[in-house]
């Protein structure tokens, strides 16, 4: 007994000794800068917030925006984890970041860290190098003019439906914003995604062969990615747990049905002028093109479900902050009002001609996405040995080394709220957009040649979304006697309190819509 005592107590001094050196190791290749030093990284996603030493939490780059940097006197700080020990450089320099975007071959995705994503087969999001080409080149043209036209008639179409059939006939309607958001999103990207219209009344009917209907199964999937990103795949395939089981089900009622509208579609006799990106993705993987491979059908399943949480995580998320915005700071929906009735005079609905007049609409929808960026942290890697260059609070060049090997952290939160880019970045003032920004300054979407394809998408439907419903409606804070006596900041607080998991998203936010 002894004796095995003995050897594992050798064999646990000689683990540590080789932790010890492992972690001094990565300490000196990034020559020992500032930053955090921690057990576990924002990868400990179940802790949401900043334990010191054990771990940063996954909620700490939204919470903490710029801070960090300026306590650390860089717009490039590092951070050292143990398990597993390697150095991230946090990087919350535009130019810096540009580099970073544009040399694409030099910082390229941690591809391990994107295995969430391939849920249902290879995609744009989670390949590199020659492969990421493939892909592109094949699902870019998904996006075009046709497709954005319909984004912006059906997300019309189903702001109408709700203003008038779901809300008809009431004077005001008290709604937790993101229960209004996450259907409207979810309903835009099942038409001109999927080529799957759907509507806000209860869809009863399952498909025939089916336990779950289209619009269930696409619901469960988008919200509850989570499950995929954090927890191990076998104790995802044998849990008990309700909410684990019924993501297990819809994820294979959808890829059913995805493969339903493969054959459905490939073996029409008629085919239909459709401009959803489904048909245009699965014509454009069917045609010759330059010697490319075409894409296969669980590659044309993977990139429309990247397509699906691009499109509807952060759409509706977006959303659902600029409503609390609006509703926070009723001047600001006043002008965006005018702005509206300035261009569309009349009751007529907003044409997709209307787009690019509607300039208050996008300029609040980026202010909100400077302040609440879907993704305030995007993991990069460095392929070579290099070194970033950036600034100290009083403006001094710094350089940084960066092995081949460390990661990059694109922080950003930490360069939307850098005041070096962006004057009183703390407060909501649209108009910054509407005269000469810093685009290297913003990256909600990422930047470079992998930055989303969606974005002209999601723009289209959040403004057509506005347009809509704040011509119509005067949007509130629900007025509650518990939270009689707070103070406009607290209530600023309580109701932009956030939570993450795939994107980040606002808590519980009671908003009262009071028909103009």
């Amino acid at each position: 007994m002894q004796k095995t005592l003995l050897l594992v107590l050798s064999f646990l001094a000689v683990y540590v000794v080789k932790k010890y050196q492992d972690w001094r190791r990565a300490i000196r290749s990034i020559h020992d800068l500032p930053g955090f030093r921690h057990v576990f990284g924002t990868q400990a996603s179940v802790l949401a917030r900043r334990i010191p030493y054990l771990c940063t939490g996954s909620l700490s780059p939204w919470l903490r925006k710029h801070d960090d940097f300026v306590q650390y006197d860089s717009d490039i700080i590092t951070g050292v984890r143990l398990f597993p020990c390697d150095a991230t450089l946090f990087v919350a320099d535009a130019e810096a970041l540009k580099e970073i975007t544009s040399a694409r071959t030099r910082f390229p995705k941690p591809l391990h860290e994107y295995e969430a994503v391939n849920l249902y087969g290879h995609n744009i999001v989670g390949t590199e190098a020659d492969e990421w080409k493939r892909h592109r080149k094949i699902t870019a043209p998904s996006f075009s003019e046709r497709n954005n036209r319909l984004v912006w008639d059906e997300t019309i179409g189903i702001v109408q439906e709700l203003c008038e059939d779901v809300w008809g006939g009431k004077d005001h309607v008290v709604e937790n914003i993101v229960d209004v958001t996450i259907p409207l999103a979810l309903f835009v990207i099942g038409t001109a995604g999927f080529g799957r219209r759907m509507s806000w009344k209860a869809e009863v009917d399952v498909s025939y062969g089916h336990t779950m209907p289209f619009k269930d199964a696409l619901h469960v999937i988008s919200v509850e990615l989570w499950i995929k990103a954090l927890l191990p795949s076998w104790f995802i395939r044998w849990a008990p747990i309700p909410r684990i089981r019924a993501f297990k089900t819809a994820y294979t009622e959808l890829e059913r049905y995805m493969i339903e509208m493969i054959e459905e579609r490939r073996s029409s006799e008629k085919k239909e002028q459709r401009y959803d990106l489904f048909t245009s993705l699965l014509v454009a993987s069917e045609e010759e093109s330059d010697g490319i491979t075409k894409l296969s059908d669980s590659e044309v399943m993977g990139n429309i479900f990247v397509f699906l949480i691009a499109g509807h995580e952060t759409t509706a998320h977006t959303l659902a902050f600029t409503f609390i915005l609006l509703a926070l700071y009723q001047d600001q929906q006043e002008i965006m009002y005018q702005q509206i009735k300035s261009v569309i005079p009349d009751d007529r609905l907003p044409s997709y001609e209307d787009m690019g007049k509607l300039t208050q609409c996008y300029a609040v929808i980026l202010e909100t996405l400077r302040m609440y960026p879907p993704v305030c942290l995007i993991p990069k890697t460095t392929a070579e040995d290099t070194t970033l260059h950036t600034r100290n609070m009083a403006g001094e060049p710094i350089a940084i080394p960066c092995p081949a090997g460390t990661g990059i952290g694109i922080h950003v939160a930490g360069i939307h709220y850098n005041p070096r880019y962006w004057k009183d970045p703390y407060t909501f003032n649209p108009s910054r957009f509407l005269e000469d920004w810093p685009r290297d300054a913003f990256l909600p979407f990422s930047g470079g040649a992998r930055s989303c394809l969606g974005r002209r998408f999601s723009e289209m439907e959040a403004v057509a979304a506005l347009a809509y419903i704040i011509a119509r409606y005067r949007v509130e804070v629900k007025e509650e006697p518990q939270y009689a006596a707070e103070t406009f900041e607290q209530r600023k607080e309580r109701m932009l309190t956030c939570k993450t998991a795939v994107t980040l998203y606002p808590a519980k936010a009671p908003l009262v819509f009071k028909r103009r």
